[in-house]
């Protein structure tokens, strides 16, 4: 079931952003997404509109978006990667947005082949401003 977050449920999305990200993104220092957990808790989860993926009272997922229009978030538990987890989530925002783009890591290999089949294309590559690290800017439109 896909459902808009509750207040009472931020703790357990942020555990998933935490524990995927220093998995997805193993060539950045796992200290970046410890500094950072805080900013995003209490900052751009609130700024977002985030949809959670809910089975058996469990969060296997969720995805935030951004001014109508960025995907800021989309983390799935990891033994739930590679279940149609996300590629949900990406279609209930498809279903709600005419147009979305998200910046994604060039060398996160995976992410970009799954955003490529959800019909995302890449836009523009620049350096992300908070990392240092090198990104893909991608974009789906109706």
């Amino acid at each position: 079931m896909i459902k808009e977050l509750e207040n009472f449920e931020v703790d357990e999305i942020m555990d998933i952003w935490l524990d995927v990200n220093i998995t997805a993104h193993d060539f950045i220092p796992k200290q970046y997404w410890i500094n950072n957990y805080e900013v995003v808790k209490k900052r751009y989860i609130p700024a977002a509109t985030t949809f959670v993926f809910k089975e058996d009272n469990i969060i296997k997922g969720f995805i935030s978006v951004l001014d109508k229009a960025f995907i800021g978030a989309l983390f799935v538990l990891g033994n739930c990667q590679g279940c149609g987890t996300g590629k949900k989530l990406i279609n209930h925002c498809k279903g709600i947005y005419s147009s979305l783009e998200l910046g994604v890591y060039s060398d996160n290999v995976k992410a970009i082949s799954f955003y490529k089949s959800c019909g995302f294309e890449i836009i523009k590559e620049q350096i992300n401003e908070d990392s240092g690290y090198i990104e893909y800017i991608m974009k789906w439109e109706k």
